[in-house]
């Protein structure tokens, strides 16, 4: 379904003011459930709009834009930042500061793209508020907070999201990416993957360098469990099955002549079914503690930090959604992918009332980017920042809006 001429005519006019706002937001990340600025933000938009809001998991904000009776629609935005220094060179680059958990002190940037995400979500809403006589029915906007650490649907939901918000239909979300603007991708079924972080705590007897007779290495213990660790993907997993296994980081001692008595590595595991997750953790577990048994040190500690649902996007829903997308992008500008690796909980706020939702990616980088022998920026890194923002922008909102408008249009 093409969106109505003056829907398009508001967006052309609005375009500067919503680069403007875009490049305010990127300008002020925050830290994972602690979008204090960012939410208060949001609420005064969304506010200003005649909307009541409602405040969930510290941090989300959620209005429900009515309109009549007819089908009720869910949108999610998340809202929070990286701990990245960014390095984009962009004169609106962000130079904010944040605590994460442990106390450390850490530059902040949106090096996901969630900046975009919030500011396509504030101006759908405020195109479905000015634009009545186009749809009649409920529209939920979901701000979600704490998206990169798995924290923040959880939180919401575990708030009473549910039990005090009206329920959608269906739920839609999107998610900027290093593709080419003005280009939507989406899956059928599977979108993203399952993620489980854990903490290993490696333990050992500590001693003087110069006597490793008398000591226990945790950092040679916990050298072989990672390198022991790869092989669970290459030879314990069909290769016909999707699993990752990625161990992050790793730490130990505090002096190059001294055995410490414990070291500590982090690792993340992605797959796409709940049968090969549990193998994957199994093998992880045996490997772990097997390797422990085997340099006579004690029970090493493995403990489970956060963790992320499959997305997974309803066949039915998303045949829909690329039939009225399409019809206003254009077929050529809509793709049909595999599933990505990558994490998401949007798929909590519909897997926790059983309500089915689509999440797809739009694209930021202007084709110019794409000409050389090196990709552009990806997500999480200091350099990511789509360099098309007028058309990255504007495509998020009219897939929005198309998205929406498919269910509750008049």
């Amino acid at each position: 379904m093409s969106l109505n001429p003056a829907l398009r005519q508001s967006l052309t006019a609005d375009l500067g003011q919503i680069v403007a706002d875009y490049k305010d937001f990127h300008r002020t990340p925050e830290l994972s459930m602690q979008e204090t600025r960012t939410a208060a933000e949001i609420d005064s938009r969304l506010t200003a709009m005649g909307l009541t809001t409602h405040r969930f998991g510290g941090t989300g904000v959620v209005a429900v834009i009515e309109n009549g009776s007819g089908p009720v629609v869910g949108y999610r935005a998340d809202t929070d930042g990286l701990p990245i220094a960014e390095d984009t060179g962009l004169d609106y680059a962000s130079t904010a500061e944040g605590t994460l958990p442990d106390g450390t002190t850490t530059q902040v940037m949106h090096g996901c793209g969630h900046d975009t995400h919030i500011t396509v979500g504030l101006y759908l809403a405020k195109y479905l508020v000015e634009h009545k006589d186009l749809w009649t029915g409920s529209v939920v906007m979901l701000f979600q907070p704490g998206e990169e650490t798995g924290q923040g649907a959880r939180a919401m939901l575990d708030d009473g999201l549910w039990d005090r918000i009206v329920r959608p239909e269906v739920i839609y979300g999107q998610h900027v990416w290093p593709v080419p603007a003005g280009h939507i991708y989406v899956s059928k079924g599977t979108a993203m993957a399952m993620s489980d972080c854990l903490r290993v705590t490696v333990k050992g007897k500590q001693a003087h360098g110069s006597q490793p007779e008398n000591a226990i290495d945790p950092i040679v213990l916990g050298a072989y469990m990672i390198t022991r660790l790869q092989s669970v993907v290459s030879r314990e997993i069909a290769g016909n099955d999707m699993a990752v296994v990625t161990v992050g980081t790793f730490h130990g001692g505090l002096k190059e002549n001294i055995i410490p008595d414990s070291a500590e590595f982090k690792l993340n595991i992605r797959t796409f079914t709940e049968e090969v997750r549990e193998v994957v953790l199994d093998r992880v577990r045996r490997i772990i503690l097997a390797e422990a048994l085997a340099s006579g040190a004690p029970e090493p500690e493995i403990e489970e930090m956060y963790g992320f649902p499959r997305c997974f996007n309803d066949p039915e829903e998303t045949a829909g959604f690329l039939e009225h997308v399409g019809a206003e992008l254009g077929a050529e500008q809509i793709h049909l992918q595999k599933p990505a690796t990558g994490s998401e909980d949007v798929g909590a706020f519909g897997d926790d009332i059983g309500v089915p939702y689509v999440y797809w990616f739009f694209g930021g980088y202007s084709p110019a980017k794409f000409s050389g022998s090196e990709a552009p920026a990806g997500n999480h890194s200091p350099f990511f920042a789509p360099d098309d923002v007028e058309t990255t922008l504007e495509t998020g909102i009219r897939a929005a809006l198309s998205a929406v408008l498919s269910k509750v249009g008049r």
